[in-house]
């Protein structure tokens, strides 16, 4: 059954290599973005100063901005070069080198700290749109969601054992009384290893199929940007595509706020030490695998647009519990129900764009969803720093105001229907 979902010349270890790559690069974003160098960029690097968080968010800010910049442009090139699989190493190189780098930070370096998590996080992202690009030579169109499940399922354990692998040499550094500017340096240097080492299966077994293309660089140019805009018109044909695509980018926006700003809030809010921020945030990833595993099923059963209503109910009241906790018990219930509602939320939006999505655009389609939510990525961050910052560092006034985007994504889901929405679809395979 799951060979029938493959491509006829790919093989399974083919595919294992592919969804390997999100069980590396998945240590980066979890280490550096969710659970250590955040709160240790805030606390050690800048010393607590009311800008910090702002500080943070803008870095990640300024790195999305120019994924989105230059994603059709990449994409472009290596769909005409046949250079997908070239520009993915280049892109991982990049990654692991300037996550080693911040290996060299600490107190007082805020620039070059800021550079290398530009750098880090815009090779780290790039690399995210290349590896996707290689999902549809894999995988049949009815599997595409099956395959792309895999890959996210092993994402979510690299993520944990990069974690895990950190939190060991954490309490064993801690046991030896050594201070955060001492071990966090050296959590950086685990998790460049091991994102180095868990994507040579990808580099080894995946294979290029693209055949490459003649284009002068000005056309190649002109091309990446002009197909961006026929993607921009094509989707204003199709109403509640488009409105969920604009609903996307509210609740993600509140999604991505939380995801790299956890461990901040954790420290300053709820003065949790690094040890604990770290269990906490592992705990979170295996929470919000099984709520992606659960709301898959139950998206099946009580339909999409519920799904990811009760989602988004869930995350509201995460907010509000955190906002309010003062004891951790109530924090770790707050987390734990962020968890419960990550992994579903997003795997049902994945979903719903697939299923409004007529065939022969989807993946131009989910293209523009990956990059509504890279907008999402500068918009969430930056308004909880913004608000942090003009609060004089009051965090609970930061995710309360940034909880009213999961308010604004709800409402939008709510002028959302599914049965015109996939008919409208159905017309543009038809055409």
């Amino acid at each position: 059954m799951a060979r029938r979902s493959l491509g006829d010349d790919v093989s399974r270890r083919e595919v294992w290599a592919w969804a390997m790559y999100d069980f590396a690069n998945s240590g980066y974003t979890t280490v550096v973005i969710t659970a250590i160098f955040n709160a240790y960029f805030v606390g050690a690097v800048t010393s607590n100063q009311p800008w910090s968080t702002f500080a943070w968010t803008a870095a990640l800010a300024l790195s999305y901005a120019l994924i989105m910049l230059t994603a059709p442009l990449v994409g472009a090139y290596a769909d005409q070069h046949a250079a997908k699989k070239k520009l993915l190493l280049v892109s991982t190189a990049g990654c692991v080198v300037f996550t080693a780098a911040l290996a060299l930070i600490g107190p007082g370096d805020l620039w070059p700290a800021i550079l290398l998590i530009v750098l880090s996080n815009y090779f780290y992202g790039s690399g995210e749109n290349l590896i996707a690009a290689f999902l549809p030579e894999l995988a049949h169109g009815r599997a595409l969601g099956k395959v792309s499940g895999w890959g996210w399922s092993l994402g979510y354990l690299g993520g944990l054992t990069s974690l895990g692998a950190c939190l060991a040499y954490v309490d064993q550094a801690q046991a030896h009384g050594q201070p955060a500017t001492d071990f966090v340096p050296v959590t950086m240097l685990i998790t460049a290893a091991l994102f180095a080492l868990a994507s040579l299966p990808t580099f080894l077994f995946l294979k290029e199929r693209a055949v490459p293309q003649t284009h002068t660089r000005k056309k190649l140019i002109r091309n990446a940007y002009t197909r961006l805009m026929q993607t921009l018109r094509h989707a204003s044909r199709y109403r509640d595509l488009r409105r969920f695509l604009i609903c996307t980018v509210f609740y993600q926006a509140g999604i991505q706020a939380v995801i790299s700003l956890a461990a901040i809030y954790a420290q300053q809010a709820m003065h949790f030490s690094t040890r604990d921020t770290i269990l906490l945030i592992f705990v979170v990833n295996i929470t919000a695998a099984a709520g992606a595993f659960l709301f898959g099923h139950l998206q099946d059963r009580i339909g999409h647009i519920q799904t990811i209503a009760l989602t988004l109910v869930l995350w509201i009241v995460m907010v509000l519990l955190a906002w309010s906790a003062q004891e951790p018990s109530m924090f770790w219930l707050a987390a734990n129900l962020a968890g419960i509602a990550m992994g579903a939320s997003q795997s049902a939006g994945r979903a719903m764009i697939g299923l409004l999505s007529p065939a022969p655009r989807r993946a131009e389609f989910f293209g523009l969803w990956g990059m509504a939510v890279k907008l999402s990525s500068i918009l969430g961050p930056i308004t909880y720093g913004l608000a942090s910052w003009l609060s004089q560092g009051d965090h609970r006034m930061a995710i309360l105001v940034t909880g009213s985007y999961f308010v604004v994504g709800l409402m939008l889901l709510g002028g959302v229907n599914v049965l015109r929405g996939r008919r409208a679809a159905l017309r543009g395979r038809e055409n």
